[in-house]
């Protein structure tokens, strides 16, 4: 599909019309992180002790304040000055008490016997789904859920909207999504009952996936290849921005179910379907009418052989595609094989550092300001590097640069303690940069009638890294704490060396057919030839 390429340089591939489709594609990226880590508002667990019956009458009848009734009614904790939140002192709330001083008493002879809560009261300064639903001790594993449903929806949503997007259209996936992604927020917001939470999550991730994936299929495909880098910094800025606007967002609405609405707002877009999609499925009329549209924006005049394009383009079937195309072929299967494994790897140490990385200040809201604030310049790095050295090299660079921080960070003498926070900063900053080339590149890999499914099918891998990722970090830190910053520094060495099989797709077309794709070069680094 040659003609494709050569209509978008005589219409303009970077003109006034793909600026604007790029912002209007970025948009519901800011929206995106509400959804993927807006669960450390939404489900954070707040301070909370046992509440009773019993202590709402202290509360009352002796004019006791909250903090009164919890010395006198909760044992304390190891560490000074904390209080137990999963048991209670053992009290006969049945019997009449005539003075307060006697109920001190009896707990005072009573004091060394305590039982399991059967309520709470929470820290008031913000209400969560934890608090409203007490997801605490016993029931600690219920909380967790919240972002295990969201990312099976995520993976869930891989394959099906995938396989919509390629199949009927970029642009309906897209509207579809991102008006699910609205509702689903909203009756999230609304639900009375966890298990209709957790089923809610489930369809927003499911729709989040289709929002992401499609929408930035959708706009990339606008581009030719000297400015596709442009969609992927301008998205991950608007991705940094909703990062960095979240914590703020979060402490100004103390209600988790405003914050959940404020985030919910549905970002309606109207764009334009891709013509290249358009043609891939043999609907040339229609993709010459939105040509047309972009040749009138960028003020240039469609090619007067038009209707030779028509006809050439008319008389090619529109490709059936299946999930077993991504595995049919050598170089597709492979490409396939190398990019699951990126997308795992780089979920998995991101995830890791950041939970990691353990900010000092203890203030919920300015830790997570500050670790948004360090993925700012992603973007930018990316752009400025991503042509200049190259996709796979940038990828291969940038995970070796964090498997290396990680290597280090676990062995440093007690004279460099001051090192660990720098060297783990560099390190979650060269994965984020590593993490916006794979979803660059992944795109680029594949013909166009398989794009939205290749993306979709890898980076399902994201997902199923998402709810591992947790799993791996607690259970290898009980064993050693520094053992996981060993795991995370071998996944992301063989990650960088695994890459460098990928083709190099820096200045190349995208391709249209899969035998385009097979007759990519893959030879190593010819990029770094340039510099």
């Amino acid at each position: 599909m040659a003609n494709v390429d050569k209509l978008l340089e005589h219409i303009g591939d970077f003109g006034p019309f793909q600026k604007k489709m790029v912002i209007l594609g970025s948009l519901p990226l800011v929206f995106i992180p509400f959804v993927f880590v807006g669960v450390v508002f939404l489900g954070h667990t707040p301070d909370h002790w046992c509440w009773s019956p019993g202590s709402e009458q202290l509360l009352q009848e002796c004019g006791w304040t909250e903090v009164k009734v919890r010395e006198v009614t909760v044992p304390h904790g190891e560490e000074a000055g904390s209080f137990s939140r999963c048991q209670t002192f053992a009290v006969n709330w049945s019997q009449s008490w005539n003075r307060c001083e006697a109920f001190e008493q009896e707990l005072t002879l009573n004091g060394s016997h305590a039982v399991p809560c059967d309520g709470w009261m929470f820290d008031k300064s913000h209400k969560t789904t934890v608090s409203e639903f007490s997801l605490v001790c016993e029931k600690a594993w219920l909380a967790d859920l919240n972002q295990v449903f969201l990312a099976s929806g995520f993976f869930t949503g891989a394959f099906v909207t995938g396989y919509v997007a390629d199949r009927f259209g970029r642009k309906p996936c897209v509207v579809a999504s991102m008006l699910g992604l609205g509702l689903t927020g909203v009756g999230i917001m609304l639900s009375p009952w966890y298990p209709l939470l957790l089923f809610l999550r489930f369809l927003q991730g499911f729709c989040g996936k289709g929002a992401w994936t499609a929408t930035y299929v959708l706009v990339v495909e606008f581009f030719g290849a000297e400015n596709r880098k442009f969609v992927s910094m301008v998205g991950r800025s608007f991705y940094s921005i909703g990062m960095v606007i979240l914590p703020g967002l979060a402490y100004s609405l103390v209600s988790w179910r405003n914050l959940q609405l404020a985030m919910s707002l549905p970002c309606f877009l109207i764009v334009p379907e891709s013509p290249r999609w358009l043609f891939s499925r043999g609907r040339s009329r229609e993709a010459i009418k939105v040509a047309s549209d972009m040749a009138k924006c960028n003020n240039r005049v469609l090619p007067h052989n038009l209707q030779e394009m028509i006809s050439l383009e008319e008389k090619k079937e529109a490709p059936s595609v299946s999930f077993k195309d991504l595995f049919r072929t050598p170089k597709i299967r492979k490409n396939t094989l190398i990019l699951t494994y990126a997308w795992f790897t780089s979920t998995v140490v991101f995830q890791g550092l950041v939970l990691r990385l353990g900010i000092t200040g203890g203030n919920l809201f300015l830790d997570f300001f500050i670790s948004a604030a360090v993925e700012l310049p992603t973007g930018l790095i990316f752009y400025l590097l991503v042509d200049r050295v190259g996709r796979r090299s940038l990828m291969a660079i940038a995970n070796f640069t964090a498997g290396v921080a990680c290597l280090v960070v676990p062995f440093l003498s007690t004279n460099f303690l001051w090192l660990r926070k720098p060297v783990a900063i560099i390190g979650r900053l060269a994965v984020a940069v590593g993490f916006e080339t794979v979803n660059f590149a992944n795109a680029e890999m594949y013909p166009t009638a398989l794009r939205n499914v290749g993306l979709s099918v890898c980076s399902s891998a994201s997902d199923i890294g998402a709810i591992a990722s947790p799993f791996l970090l607690y259970r290898l830190a009980n064993i050693w704490k520094e053992l996981p910053l060993i795991l995370y520094g071998v996944m992301s060495v063989l990650y960088s060396a695994l890459v460098t099989l990928l083709p190099e797709m820096s200045g190349v077309s995208l391709p249209e057919t899969i035998e385009d794709v097979e007759n990519l070069k893959s030879c190593v680094f010819p990029e770094m030839n340039n510099l």
